[in-house]
């Protein structure tokens, strides 16, 4: 029992650091509110770290990890939590230069296209949050149960509704 929990420690320490930044990501991609998206992101940590003690090795660490925290996520806005603000990457990593201007209008630009990706169905917003993460069709399907042909097309389909969307002037 007491080997069981250090190799759960152990996992948990591996997958929660080398995830942190991503299940920080998804975090504020459902919940708005950054004290609840905090909230959240705890709760999906220690979620992971009690699912490991059932990780079996069946799937990659990664691919637990995802399916854990989007199963957590999905729980905490059934429980009607509001739509929320989805980054895809640090607003300082997005902001740099010295033009005032040129920041604010990217940073508007960011902001419309998360507003667009709220307003998509969970299923479709779980797979563009997860494609935002760098995986690919593979993985996806994996995390979501979908089939990897299913995720591409569904992948595809969702950028362009965004591309239409966007280029037709509508935000949240």
């Amino acid at each position: 029992m007491h080997g069981d929990r250090t190799r759960q420690d152990a996992l948990y320490a591996e997958a929660g650091a080398a995830h942190a930044p991503a299940i920080a990501r998804l975090a504020r991609s459902v919940e708005a509110n950054p004290d609840q998206a905090r909230d959240l992101e705890q709760e999906i940590h220690l979620a992971l770290w009690r699912s490991l003690a059932g990780f079996d090795g069946r799937c990659a660490v990664a691919t637990w990890v995802y399916r854990v925290a989007h199963n957590v996520a999905a729980s905490h806005a059934a429980r009607g939590a509001r739509a929320a603000k989805l980054v895809a990457l640090d607003d300082e990593a997005l902001l740099s230069g010295n033009d005032p201007e040129a920041e604010i209008g990217h940073a508007r630009t960011i902001e419309r296209l998360n507003a667009l990706i709220r307003r998509l169905q969970p299923p479709d917003r779980e797979v563009m949050l997860l494609y935002l993460e760098g995986l690919d069709a593979r993985a996806i399907a994996e995390i979501t149960g979908l089939a990897a042909n299913h995720v591409a097309v569904k992948v595809h389909r969702i950028k362009a509704l965004l591309a239409a969307r966007f280029q037709a002037g509508e935000a949240a």
